[in-house]
């Protein structure tokens, strides 16, 4: 059983974040080791960062089985909404929670090593400071950031 909580599930920073998308320019999102979801849901406006999956918060009930599909094969995960201070978390801690009782059922109980060995395998983050601190570093930044709109973000979130 899992013990992370929406209290310690590990940070990125934008700089940090954006070194790694760097790192690899050139791969498509569908063979790309690191997926960015955002959770965003009508504030998902203004600009998105380049590559990112929008998975509303709203509606990650009915979507969730989707998404441990398309992120099954990756290294890293980074959730993010608008601050990252509650829909982005809450969507990273439930995904890690899926995604291990789903681990779970697949792993026969006699291989737990193997269910841990799996389970380290992909890193889970929440972006620090969500979308509202990652456009104010790389808003305009066409090669990390798309469909930005600088009218949108002048006044404060």
């Amino acid at each position: 059983m899992s013990v992370v909580t929406i209290s310690n599930l590990q940070r990125i920073t934008a700089v940090k974040l954006a070194e790694m998308l760097l790192a690899s320019p050139n791969q498509s999102p569908s063979d790309a080791t690191i997926a960015v979801v955002d959770v965003r849901d009508d504030d998902h406006i203004g600009g998105h960062i380049k590559s990112s999956l929008h998975f509303p918060s709203r509606s990650l009930d009915a979507t969730m089985p989707t998404l441990l599909r398309k992120l099954a094969s990756k290294e890293v995960v980074v959730f993010h909404c608008a601050l990252s201070q509650q829909r982005g978390p809450t969507a990273a801690l439930r995904y890690l929670r899926e995604s291990e009782a789903t681990l779970k059922k697949l792993v026969p109980k006699a291989d737990e090593g193997a269910e841990r060995r799996a389970a380290k395998k992909q890193q889970v983050y929440v972006l620090d400071r969500g979308f509202v601190g990652w456009q104010e570093i790389y808003g305009p930044d066409e090669r990390l950031t798309e469909a930005w709109r600088r009218e949108l973000w002048e006044e404060d979130y």
